[in-house]
């Protein structure tokens, strides 16, 4: 991707081949960071955007030389890089498990949301845009919730972006994570296969439920330690992808998640808390991923000290 700056503030983009096939609205507001949606789809609709020269629409795709006419706007992009903090940069620079010219895997942090909005001015992928600023195509390749920690991987080149969600929709991407749940979970119950339907509040807060009507969901599970009756220290293997599966199962199964506000259990989480685990109990742990040349990587992320601490407490308490 090339900017040609102009003196009136329009700027020219010719589309490097990385881009072709992509949406022109999905290109523009991954480049116009901080210009709200409705003015990107406003500025297409009015003809201010134009490739060749041409009007196009939202849903254009673009190909590989294409040129671009973007209007001179008001891009709060700058401003959203220097709310992160440098503190938080070298946390995640401390927190890459693997780095290639391709791609990158890190062990992500509780409580830090992947992308900015919802009254976040940025989150993860903002802060690695400032940390690989020559990285011009960074994205995303999958989320994990905001409280959940641990493997997330981010594309440095689109081609590692499609290749990578080619292999999430097949079986090339094999993803395990360690949750501390309510009570005795007994070693026979390996499998929950339960639909799952989301469904979005008045708040605009976006819920989960078993329900017939869903979209089929299944979870594997295998316990790894027990804490009495009080607790289970499971792993959770994700066959299918829905929105919050592995809590909702969980909480289906009987046995809710530690620190889990929305799906939780109030009296069990304030427990877990007063061991010093103020956090959600789920972490990405392992991950295996087929590369494009058909190799295997075979990543593992350590917990963190609170969750290392708060499961010693346990062990101790009980």
């Amino acid at each position: 991707m090339t900017d040609f700056p102009t003196p009136n503030g329009v700027q020219y983009i010719e589309v490097a081949a990385g881009f072709a096939g992509q949406r022109i609205d999905n290109f523009l507001r991954t480049l116009l960071k901080g210009v709200p949606k409705s003015l990107i789809y406003r500025i297409l609709r009015t003809g201010e955007v134009r490739v060749n020269k041409g009007r196009i629409k939202p849903d254009y795709k673009l190909q590989s030389g294409d040129l671009i006419r973007i209007p001179p706007l008001r891009v709060a992009d700058k401003q959203a890089q220097e709310a992160v903090a440098q503190p938080l940069l070298e946390r995640l620079e401390a927190a890459i498990i693997y780095e290639d010219n391709k791609l990158i895997v890190v062990n992500k942090p509780a409580g830090l949301a992947v992308h900015g909005g919802s009254g976040l001015s940025c989150g993860l992928i903002e802060a690695f845009r400032q940390l690989r600023p020559e990285a011009k195509e960074i994205e995303l390749v999958h989320r994990l919730d905001r409280d959940t920690s641990g493997l997330l991987m981010i594309a440095k080149r689109r081609s590692m972006l499609r290749h990578l969600h080619e292999q999430l929709r097949g079986d090339g991407i094999d993803k395990k994570y360690l949750a501390l749940v309510k009570g005795h979970w007994p070693s026979s119950k390996k499998t929950i296969a339960a639909p799952l339907l989301k469904n979005n509040l008045r708040s605009g807060e976006r819920m989960v439920e078993v329900n017939p009507e869903g979209k089929k969901a299944v979870t594997e599970f295998k316990v790894i330690a027990r804490f009495g009756d009080f607790a289970t220290l499971v792993e959770a293997k994700p066959i299918t992808g829905r929105t919050h599966q592995i809590r909702v199962h969980a909480k289906f199964a009987g046995h809710a998640i530690a620190g889990d506000s929305k799906y939780g259990e109030d009296d069990f989480s304030k427990a877990i808390r007063s061991l010093g685990g103020k956090r959600l109990f789920l972490h990405a742990q392992h991950l295996t991923i087929t590369l494009p040349d058909q190799s295997q990587l075979k990543l593992e992320a350590p917990v963190e000290a609170l969750w290392q601490k708060a499961m010693e407490q346990l062990n101790a308490k009980l």
